[in-house]
C-alpha cells in the first residue's frame, strides 16, 4: 500500500486489486449508486464508494482460498451515472451496462445500490442467455406486486425476475421477513428455502449446468454483524455461514452477480463496509 492510498482524504477509484485493464479482464466491477427506492432506510447510494476507501484497508489476497484478486483478471470500471429521481431511467442504464460487459465476454459485478436495481442486472443477463437462473440470497421476500403504488419497488424485485423467468428458476434462501401471501406464492412458484442457507446444495442438481445470476442482498446477514442495511431483520446467518453457502454457489455457472443495500450511513464504525468487502473478495475468488 503506497504512502498515498494512507492519506485518510484520497479516494480509491478502483476496489482493493482490481486495477487489471478492461480487455484483459474476466470480471468487471461497477457501481450502481441508486436508493431511490429505499423503503426505510436510504443510503445505499453511498455503498460503491465507500466500499471502494474501505477495501484498502483488507489485502487482495485470501489466506483461506490462498488466491489474490490481483492475479484473477478484475477490472473496476467505476460507477454510472444514475438519476437519483428516476427509478425507470436507472434501470435503463443499468440494463445497458451490463448488456455491455456481457456482450465482451465479462462477468458483471454490481455493488448495489438498493435491491431495485438487481432486476436490471437480470433482465440484461436473462437477454443473453435465455435459460437463465437465479440465486437470491435475502432477509425478505421481495414479492410483493408492488409496495405504496410502485412496482418497481426493492420489495417487489423478485416479483419482477419472476415474471420473466417463470416457475422455478429463482432459487431464494435465507428469507425470513415478508408478507404472509409472499411465503404462499414462493413456495408455489419458487425454489423456496427460507431461514437459513443450511440447503444451499440443493441448488447444485436443480440448477445443474445452467446459467446463474446471483444476488447477494446484505440484509441476509444478521443486524449484529451487519447494522449497516437499510432494512436489518434479526435472526439472519453469520458470516462464516454466508461463506460457505457461497462457496457451495460458486460451483454453478456463475455469468453475473451483484452485492446490494450496503447502507454505510447506518454503521458509522465502518463494520458493515469491511463485511461486505471482505466478502465481495472472497466471492470474487471462489467463483474465478
Amino acid at each position: 500500500m503506497d504512502d498515498q492510498r494512507l492519506d485518510e482524504n484520497y479516494e480509491p477509484t478502483t476496489f482493493c486489486g482490481c486495477e487489471a485493464p478492461y480487455e484483459a479482464s474476466r470480471f468487471v466491477i461497477f457501481g450502481a449508486p441508486f436508493d431511490g427506492q429505499a423503503s426505510f432506510r436510504t443510503g445505499a447510494r453511498f455503498a460503491p464508494s465507500a466500499m471502494r476507501r474501505d477495501s484498502w484497508g483488507l489485502e487482495s489476497y485470501s489466506p483461506v482460498l490462498d488466491r489474490d484478486l490481483e492475479d484473477i483478471g478484475v477490472a473496476d470500471v467505476g460507477d454510472l451515472e444514475l438519476p437519483c429521481d428516476s427509478t425507470a431511467e436507472s434501470l435503463l442504464r443499468v440494463q445497458t451496462a451490463c448488456e455491455t460487459y456481457l456482450r465482451d465476454g465479462k462477468i458483471p459485478v454490481m455493488i448495489g445500490g438498493d435491491h431495485s436495481m438487481t432486476l436490471a442486472g437480470i433482465r440484461a443477463t436473462a437477454n443473453r442467455y435465455e435459460d437463465l437462473h437465479v440465486v437470491h440470497i435475502d432477509a425478505h421476500t421481495d414479492l410483493r406486486e408492488e409496495y405504496l403504488g410502485d412496482p418497481f419497488s426493492h420489495a417487489s424485485v423478485m416479483r419482477r425476475a419472476y415474471e420473466l423467468l417463470g416457475d422455478g428458476r429463482i432459487h431464494s434462501f435465507g428469507v425470513r421477513s415478508g408478507l404472509r401471501e409472499e411465503f404462499v406464492f414462493a413456495r408455489e412458484h419458487l425454489c423456496f428455502y427460507p431461514f437459513t442457507l443450511d440447503q444451499a446444495g440443493l441448488a447444485l442438481d436443480q440448477i445443474g449446468e445452467a446459467p446463474v445470476y446471483v444476488t447477494i442482498d446484505l440484509d441476509v446477514l444478521d443486524p449484529s454483524v451487519c447494522p449497516g442495511t437499510g432494512t436489518p431483520e434479526p435472526e439472519g446467518v453469520s458470516f462464516t455461514q454466508l461463506r460457505q453457502a457461497l462457496s457451495i454457489f460458486s460451483k454453478l455457472h456463475v455469468v453475473a452477480t451483484d452485492i446490494m443495500e450496503l447502507s454505510p450511513p447506518c454503521d458509522l464504525s465502518g463494520a458493515s463496509t469491511a463485511v461486505a468487502c471482505k466478502l465481495l473478495r472472497e466471492w470474487l475468488l471462489m467463483i474465478a
